[in-house]
């Protein structure tokens, strides 16, 4: 009867049967949509665990060397991401084991980690609460250029054209001045029961439901406080989506939708002056799409921090 060490040398390794009329350098080799739970604190001390989808990769230097070692790469990744909380050092350090693991065959190695992480809101106006559950993406490398590492994250909110807004308020001004004679004197109380009524608001502007796709590179050192940016960003277009929603909160919503009339320009360009804000943030690359609902197309704006070589320098993705 064998032992496990003669049973595991009779195995055979196809993989390190080189194929020489196959030979060259590839990019990137590894594994997409591992299945881990990951912990991460989103900046308010909170570690929560999250099902995640894992993306791990080496380059592959030696032309000459038919694969890599991808259960070397799943074991890291299982050993790491869940049973350590995520932070820089930590997926830095995980992609230096991915590199140590393959030193004869890569020199650059990168990981991509995608989850929803839940963040308790609070209702506008009620001692209300709710959760929202906000996607996260983490992109990082490491190479002979050292470490790079981006979170990526989405804002969902309304969205009311400033356009219609003037064009509903002249249909009312319309309204009102077929309902009260100009040479009649008014009188407040039929005023005020006008405004209170269909008759008197005859056209509302339209809004929409937007979404700001946001990734941010932060400072070398600087914590990743999701939460610390999503505030920033929430506050700056002052009409996140709601969790828990009363009627005192939905006339706030409301409220809030009428005092931040913005086409998707403005919006771009007030959350690009809240992360410029930021000293923590490196660099940002944020997309705005308002879902119309007047045509069947969205509106779109890009913006970054400007940065030589950043991420605005490409094209619009």
């Amino acid at each position: 009867m064998h032992s496990h060490e003669n049973t595991a040398r009779l195995m055979p390794d196809v993989a390190h049967q080189a194929q020489p009329h196959l030979a060259g350098a590839l990019d990137w080799v590894g594994m997409d949509g591992i299945e881990v739970p990951v912990r991460f604190d989103a900046g308010d001390g909170d570690v929560q665990r999250a099902s995640a989808q894992v993306g791990a990769f080496v380059n592959l230097t030696r032309p000459d060397k038919r694969g890599i070692h991808m259960s070397r790469l799943y074991l890291l990744v299982d050993e790491h991401l869940s049973k350590r909380t995520l932070d820089a050092a930590m997926i830095e350090g995980l992609l230096g084991a991915f590199l140590e693991s393959h030193k004869d065959l890569a020199d650059r190695a990168r990981i991509s980690i995608r989850f929803d992480q839940l963040v308790r809101r609070a209702a506008l106006r009620s001692a209300n609460s709710g959760w929202r559950a906000y996607p996260v993406s983490i992109e990082a490398s490491l190479g002979a250029d050292g470490f790079r590492m981006e979170l990526g994250t989405e804002v969902v909110y309304s969205s009311t054209c400033p356009a219609s807004a003037a064009l509903s308020r002249q249909l009312i001004q319309d309204q009102f001045a077929k309902d009260f004679a100009e040479d009649a004197a008014l009188d407040r109380a039929a005023v005020l029961a006008w405004l209170g009524s269909e008759q008197g608001i005859v056209a509302t502007p339209h809004a929409q439901r937007s979404v700001a796709r946001l990734l941010v590179r932060f400072d070398k050192d600087a914590p990743v406080n999701l939460i610390a940016l999503l505030d920033r960003v929430e506050q700056a277009l002052g009409t996140p989506v709601q969790t828990a929603v009363k009627r005192e909160d939905e006339q706030a919503f409301a409220l809030a939708n009428g005092g931040n009339l913005m086409f998707c320009e403005d919006a771009a360009r007030r959350i690009q002056r809240a992360l410029d804000a930021d000293a923590t943030i490196a660099d940002f690359y944020v997309r705005l799409e308002h879902q119309e609902s007047l045509h069947p197309h969205d509106a779109v704006a890009y913006a970054s921090k400007g940065v030589p070589g950043g991420f605005g320098s490409g094209d619009c993705t």
